[in-house]
């Protein structure tokens, strides 16, 4: 791990196996959206505003799966819309590196299903990105959610509380939460984090100590059915149809 910037940082403009972006079509949309002929401060920002709102809120089979097949199924959440990000952030020239966590499953409710909620392991595995940037770290969450999924769930709840611990959110400031690219940190699900496991080079080095807790069983329903019915509410609450549940004050 790296705590401060030093000529180490070259280790974090890296290609690994996950953070693939030498692979045809990440160079191909980098060349087609021109980013490396912007400024650095633009260049971050263009890469963060395509994964937030090009790659939509929804679940892959797997957190461990390359940037490539993030791209390639056009939809991710806070680790897989993370490692498309540092991909994207490296093959720019922004050097990055991944910061765990784990969230309570409390967050996730409303896009779980009911019945799966209740077995669910009470701690989610989790993650933000770093980006060094204008001398000096940037923590970048708020890309997780597109803009037409936060509006949906703004318009359902912000008129009536500010904090929300569910459907996909962690904030206390619902109506206007830190999300756009304006070079400062920005977090969604912050709120619902409850354990810090430090940073790591690279997502390759995270997933080789931390995976999430699911039982052997589990893993196949979760790739086999239980994401493709997440996958349709958050559809569905991108639409505006909004599942109640139980919210805590």
């Amino acid at each position: 791990m790296l705590d401060k910037p030093n000529t180490q940082l070259d280790v974090l403009l890296k290609e690994t196996p996950l953070l693939n972006f030498r692979a045809p079509t990440i160079r191909k949309l980098v060349d087609q959206r021109q980013w490396k002929d912007l400024s650095p401060f633009d260049r971050a920002g263009a890469v963060y505003d395509f994964v937030r709102n090009e790659i939509m809120f929804g679940y892959n089979k797997a957190d461990n799966i390359p940037a490539s097949q993030v791209l390639a199924d056009g939809i991710g959440q806070c680790n897989t819309k993370g490692t498309l990000l540092m991909a994207l952030m490296r093959a720019v020239g922004i050097p990055c590196r991944l910061h765990g966590f784990t969230i309570h499953k409390e967050l996730q409710r409303g896009v779980v299903p009911e019945l799966v909620y209740k077995i669910a392991p009470e701690n989610i595995l989790h993650s933000w990105v770093e980006i060094w940037l204008e001398d000096r770290w940037i923590n970048l969450e708020g890309f997780i959610l597109d803009e037409a999924f936060l509006k949906a769930l703004q318009k359902e709840f912000a008129s009536s509380r500010q904090s929300l611990c569910g459907y996909g959110v962690g904030t206390n400031c619902l109506s206007a939460p830190q999300v756009d690219w304006q070079g400062q940190d920005t977090y969604i699900q912050k709120t619902g984090i409850n354990n810090d496991f430090g940073t790591y080079d690279s997502p390759d080095d995270f997933y080789a100590e931390h995976m999430q807790a699911f039982s052997p069983v589990m893993k196949v329903l979760y790739e086999n059915g239980i994401r493709h019915v997440m996958n349709w509410k958050t559809n569905h609450i991108r639409a505006g149809k909004v599942p109640a549940i139980p919210l805590r004050d």
